[in-house]
C-alpha cells in the first residue's frame, strides 16, 4: 500500500498540487486521471521521487520515502517497477537486453539466472520468440509488452506506469490494460496508472483518483464513478455522447 498525505508542491510560487491525501492499494489497478494541466505527472514524479514535495507525507507500506536518506531510497527504488509513455526502450539492445537491464543494474545473478529470469517475464508477457529483436523490428503493442517486461524483471512491490495506452490502438490498448492488470492481481502489487484513457477507467479502475488543478476533486472505483453527482468528474469523464450514453444505460439497469 501507498498512503499519501498533505501533498503540497508549488513551482516558482504556484501551487501544483495541493494538499492531496488518498491512498493506493495493494493488488489493484489504482489510476490517476484528470485533464491536462491537472498535476498528474507532478503527482507520479514526487511519488517514485523524482520530484519532492514541500509538505506532505508518502508512505510504502510505513516506510517514509521523504524521511529516507540517499541510499535508503535507492533500495527502496529497487522494489518499483515503471512503465514509460512511449516504452522509452533502448534502440541499440534486444528486447532480451532491454528487459536483463535492470538485472545488470541492480542485481549480482548469474549469467544463467538473469537468463532464466528474462525467459520468465517475456513468456508471462506473451513474447517468447522476440528476444533477439530490436525494438525498431517489433510493433507499438510488442513495444508496450517488452516495457511491462523490464518493469516486473525485478519482481517489483510496486508498479508505476506512465501513460501505458499512449499510440495504440484500441484493441491493443485493451489487451495492455488486461495484461497489467492480471501482473497486479497474480504478483499481489501495488499497481498506479497515469492515464487520460476513458476506456481503461471504465475497464480496470478499480480505484480512480480525480485529480482537477492541483487537487483530489473525487476518488471511488469504475462503477462508483457512474453514479456520482460530482460537477468535476461528469464534465471530464462524460465530455462524450458515448459515455453519457454509456452511463445511462448503466444506471438504468441499476434502477431496475
Amino acid at each position: 500500500m501507498i498512503e499519501v498525505q498533505g501533498l503540497h508542491k508549488s513551482f516558482e510560487g504556484k501551487a501544483v498540487l495541493k494538499n492531496i491525501t488518498t491512498t493506493f492499494e495493494r493488488g489493484k489497478t489504482n489510476l490517476i486521471i484528470g485533464q491536462s494541466g491537472s498535476g498528474k505527472t507532478v503527482f507520479l514524479k514526487s511519488l517514485i521521487g523524482l520530484i519532492t514535495p514541500e509538505q506532505g507525507k508518502i508512505a510504502y507500506d510505513g516506510v517514509c520515502l521523504l524521511e529516507l536518506e540517499r541510499d535508503e531510497q535507492r533500495e527502496l527504488r529497487k522494489a518499483m517497477g515503471m512503465v514509460f509513455q512511449g516504452s522509452a526502450l533502448f534502440d541499440s539492445m534486444t528486447v532480451e537486453e532491454n528487459v536483463g537491464f535492470p538485472l545488470e543494474m541492480f542485481t549480482k545473478l548469474s549469467k544463467g539466472e538473469k537468463k532464466d529470469r528474462i525467459d520468465s517475464v517475456l513468456q508471462r508477457v506473451n513474447l517468447i520468440d522476440a528476444h533477439h529483436k530490436y525494438p525498431s523490428e517489433i510493433s507499438g503493442g510488442m513495444m508496450k509488452r517488452v516495457a511491462i517486461a523490464r518493469a516486473i524483471v525485478l519482481n517489483p512491490k510496486y508498479l508505476f506506469c506512465d501513460e501505458p495506452n499512449s499510440g495504440l490502438d484500441p484493441k491493443t490498448a485493451i489487451l495492455i490494460d488486461n495484461l497489467i492488470q492480471e501482473i497486479t492481481q497474480e504478483y499481489d502489487i501495488t499497481t498506479l496508472i497515469n492515464t487520460h484513457d476513458m476506456n481503461s477507467v471504465m475497464e480496470i479502475g478499480e480505484k480512480i483518483v480525480f485529480l482537477k488543478e492541483g487537487e483530489l476533486a473525487w476518488e471511488g472505483s469504475k462503477e462508483e464513478i457512474f453514479i456520482t453527482d460530482n460537477q468535476a468528474v461528469g464534465d471530464f469523464v462524460y465530455a462524450s455522447e458515448l459515455f453519457k450514453n454509456v452511463r445511462s444505460v448503466y444506471i438504468d439497469k441499476k434502477n431496475r
